[in-house]
């Protein structure tokens, strides 16, 4: 499969001369699946330009939109994205198990007056909402494992699986805190287990995490390394990097990162997930 990231930042987008090598929209990624299939992972600002590029593609009539959760900032950008308004496309939106009767109400809500002046009717394409299924599920030629998150009004990630390499990804997921009906870390370092690349939450320094950010859903850098040494996964990428950061500041925590690595005597390649980054796994 290959990854392409439209958008990485969290929180709210964060535009500006600082935040250039990294980003500045919210979370969007491209898939491609080794059958042609789409698969696009959240609606962040980023897929804004994700939309205006796949109107090009005369060929492209389908695609599936995985909606991680429904806080604003993965939701962000969906009334912006044009083939939404195409007749043209099948639109098949996926969730978490019981995510059915939801996505389609998340969706349509957040184009209601008075916050947005088109109403979802105005889209014209072909729109399937459809729960997942809470064990695994076929899409194209690959298997995707639903992943409970431990955030916030909750949510899930996912483990896709193509030609028998796997893709985990986390986007908001605190580890270090108990969340009622959440997932231990013993629970991600099984499910993370040997994958080609895990991109996760990493939005706060151990310092902030510890002082001031417990409970509001998020990782601190070294927990998020520390799951993926113990998970022996080839790649790690640091992901949901928050709106105050610079790119000199990711560049650092990068530094940070391959130093513990490096400690543990492991062999997983720690990296900064960048906008417009595209990874082959």
């Amino acid at each position: 499969m290959r990854i392409k990231v439209w958008g990485c930042r969290g929180s709210l987008p964060a535009p500006g001369w600082d935040t250039v090598r990294y980003g500045g929209n919210t979370t969007c990624l491209e898939i491609r699946l080794n059958d042609g299939t789409l698969i696009i992972a959240d609606a962040g600002s980023g897929i804004r330009m994700l939309g205006t590029d796949l109107l090009a593609e005369e060929d492209l009539t389908e695609l599936y939109l995985f909606v991680t959760h429904a806080h604003w900032d993965h939701l962000t950008g969906f009334p912006f994205f044009r083939p939404a308004y195409s007749s043209r496309f099948g639109i098949h939106v996926r969730g978490g198990p019981r995510a059915k009767g939801s996505l389609a109400k998340y969706l349509e809500r957040q184009m209601e007056p008075p916050f947005f002046p088109v109403p979802f009717t105005a889209m014209k394409a072909a729109f399937d909402f459809t729960s997942g299924d809470p064990k695994r599920t076929s899409i194209g030629s690959a298997e995707i494992i639903p992943i409970r998150l431990n955030h916030p009004d909750g949510g899930y990630g996912f483990k896709l699986i193509e030609d028998n390499r796997a893709f985990v990804f986390l986007p908001d997921n605190e580890l270090d805190f108990a969340y009622e009906h959440g997932m231990s870390t013993a629970e991600y370092v099984d499910i993370c287990r040997g994958a080609a690349l895990l991109m996760h939450d990493a939005q706060y320094t151990d310092d902030e995490y510890e002082s001031s950010k417990v409970g509001w859903g998020h990782t601190k850098l070294s927990s998020a390394v520390e799951l993926g040494i113990r998970a022996d996964v080839q790649r790690l990428g640091l992901f949901h990097h928050d709106p105050d950061r610079t790119d000199d500041d990711i560049d650092g925590f990068v530094v940070l990162c391959r130093e513990q690595v490096t400690r543990a005597g492991s062999k997983v390649e720690c990296f900064g997930v960048k906008e417009g980054m595209e990874i082959t796994v």
